[in-house]
């Protein structure tokens, strides 16, 4: 497992026994987001469509102790079928930011997908807050353990449902 620091990208990848496309395809159904989730705030997918391309949008019902159940729009920003997806999440339904304008705060989720020999994938989990505004960039960074131990626990579950085909 490899972990980046530093700055408002938080960085973790790991190496799985599972061909890139296969991996991908889990990654661009949300429906099984709640699957591989390591945070534990992920409660599921309000339609079953899988991701097809950049400009789709996913709505995923989360919780959070400090907002409970609430809702997030997910904006497909970055679309290499095999090779790399990635979201801009923004505040929806029961989220306390969903009226307020530019609640957006620019970060991203990205999964980036590296064949490395017969069968098998680096898979990068990438937090990319390099839009985020100034003070939450700094959140990002003091809470940098919490996101690397979530985003490792994730890289973990990825790599067990794929074991368990």
């Amino acid at each position: 497992m490899t972990r980046t620091t530093g700055g408002p990208l938080v960085v973790v990848s790991r190496r799985i026994d599972a061909p890139a496309a296969d991996l991908f395809r889990i990654l661009a159904d949300p429906g099984r987001h709640p699957d591989i989730d390591g945070s534990g705030m992920l409660r599921g997918g309000i339609c079953g469509a899988v991701i097809s391309g950049l400009g789709d949008v996913f709505v995923m019902r989360m919780y959070h102790e400090r907002y409970g159940d609430y809702e997030m729009n997910n904006h497909v920003v970055e679309y290499q079928p095999g090779r790399r997806i990635g979201w801009e999440p923004r505040p929806g339904r029961g989220h306390p930011d969903a009226s307020t304008p530019k609640a957006a705060w620019g970060h991203r989720w990205i999964f980036d997908l590296v064949p490395d020999g017969a069968g098998a994938t680096v898979v990068t989990d990438i937090f990319d807050g390099t839009r985020m505004p100034v003070d939450k960039r700094a959140e990002v960074d003091s809470g940098r353990a919490w996101w690397q131990t979530h985003m490792a626990g994730t890289l973990t579950r990825l790599a067990e449902l794929c074991a368990a085909r």
